[in-house]
């Protein structure tokens, strides 16, 4: 059921140019070429055989199909573009476009029809352009050793959910451009919170897991994806770079706008800038400030003791035991000094709220249990010695003293025994 849906959503979702606007020939030295389309008025100009500034290729996918690739190559550039283009077109209409980036930008540029497309075979479905961005990125490392740290991803449109499902799988990835991008394609038709069965490119999970800057640029206008599917998007970006709303701009126009150049020029030379040992830097700056944040000792969520070596002995053991393990205790001796397992979960004692029933081990009879004051409590020895922090540790009145009595009298009754042998 869930692929027929599939199927249906991909005939509403993809509209390629039919007739294509190009074709692919072969030149006398056996090269792949591309020849404009005479029936198209909006087919561009490909340079002529034998121009080094353009490789045309076909690659083959894990899906059984051809796909139509055309790497335009910039001897200035240190890092390279993979475009994932929109919905209705095909290269021959975005290869004027692919050239000025590819000068603008300093860069070189890897261009790709999806599957049912321009010249590539087969018939376009979402698991189609999955293999196709796979297929195009496997040939640009092997035949270009292009790798992901010099590489940024565009997606353009529909050509957004290719291009964050390969983003999510690259950890190094230099950076990411959503221009016109989607939540996903149900979102696009109507504003919904939830994912349905028959629902294409959930981009809405997918930025989730890239790691790497995410440039997002949108037009206020834009009538055929909302500006705030665009909003959206960046606010869910780990990594969000400072986004571009084109004020005015619509679906398929933010090229002409002055700022679509600049501030992508920007974005790309930040991304220059940036390298691997800088990107691990701030990360790493990331962590300590919400771990900071979170309060005394709060890596992996452990409660622990009051500290002095700590600059802020605050733990507050998930807010359910405020001051954990920091009580007034006179036996309480630095930080790890007596208790071994400083773990405090659901503890039960009102006034000592730490040790009384750690691990869900025995907890002290006494209602009115007032922890080391307990000495007045008949049945004080309620949690003495079965306390998962404080087993086996007597410098530590624990909850409620007994345990330093109790061994107080083992180590008495030792002395008597040597004594009398």
């Amino acid at each position: 059921m869930g692929c027929m849906f599939s199927h249906l959503a991909a005939k509403f979702a993809f509209f390629p140019p039919s007739p294509p606007t190009y074709h692919l020939t072969k030149t006398p030295d056996g090269k792949l070429s591309a020849v404009s389309s005479s029936a198209s008025s909006s087919s561009s100009t490909f340079p002529a055989a034998g121009d080094t500034s353009l490789d045309v290729r076909v690659v083959k996918t894990r899906r059984g199909n051809k796909v139509a690739a055309f790497y335009l190559r910039n001897p200035n550039a240190r890092l390279t573009l993979l475009y994932s283009h929109g919905n209705a077109a095909d290269l021959g209409q975005l290869f004027d476009l692919f050239v000025q980036l590819k000068v603008n930008l300093r860069v070189n540029l890897m261009g790709y029809d999806y599957s049912g497309y321009g010249a590539s075979t087969g018939k376009p479905s979402e698991y189609d352009t999955y293999a196709d961005i796979e297929a195009v990125y496997e040939c640009l490392q092997t035949e270009y050793g292009v790798d992901q740290e010099d590489l940024i991803l565009y997606g353009q449109s529909v050509g957004s959910g290719p291009t964050l499902h390969l983003a999510s799988k690259l950890p190094r990835l230099r950076g990411v451009v959503l221009h016109s991008g989607i939540l996903s394609g149900l979102r696009v038709l109507c504003h919904v919170k939830f994912k349905f069965c028959c629902d294409i490119y959930s981009n809405v999970n997918k930025i989730k897991k890239v790691k790497c800057p995410v440039l997002v640029i949108h037009g206020t206008e834009d009538d055929v994806v909302n500006w705030l599917h665009g909003n959206r998007l960046w606010k869910m970006a780990k990594e969000p770079y400072e986004p571009l709303w084109i004020k005015g701009g619509g679906h398929c126009n933010l090229e002409i706008y002055p700022d679509y150049i600049r501030h992508l020029y920007r974005f790309i030379q930040d991304m220059e800038n940036t390298t691997t040992k800088s990107r691990l830097k701030k990360i790493w700056q990331e962590i300590n400030r919400r771990d900071e944040s979170r309060g005394c000792c709060s890596s992996f969520g452990l409660c622990r003791p009051k500290c002095p070596r700590c600059p802020k002995p605050s733990c507050d053991c998930f807010g359910e035991c405020e001051g954990c393990c920091k009580c007034s205790c006179p036996s309480l001796k630095g930080c790890f000094s007596c208790c071994k397992k400083p773990s405090c979960v659901g503890c039960w004692c009102p006034k000592f709220k730490c040790c009384c029933s750690c691990f869900g081990k025995k907890k002290p009879k006494c209602p009115k249990c007032a922890c080391w004051k307990c000495l007045k409590c008949p049945e004080f020895e309620c949690c003495c010695r079965s306390c998962c922090c404080c087993a086996g540790c007597f410098s530590w009145l624990c909850c409620c003293g007994g345990g330093r009595r109790k061994e107080e009298e083992r180590r008495g009754e030792i002395t008597v025994a040597k004594s009398e042998g």
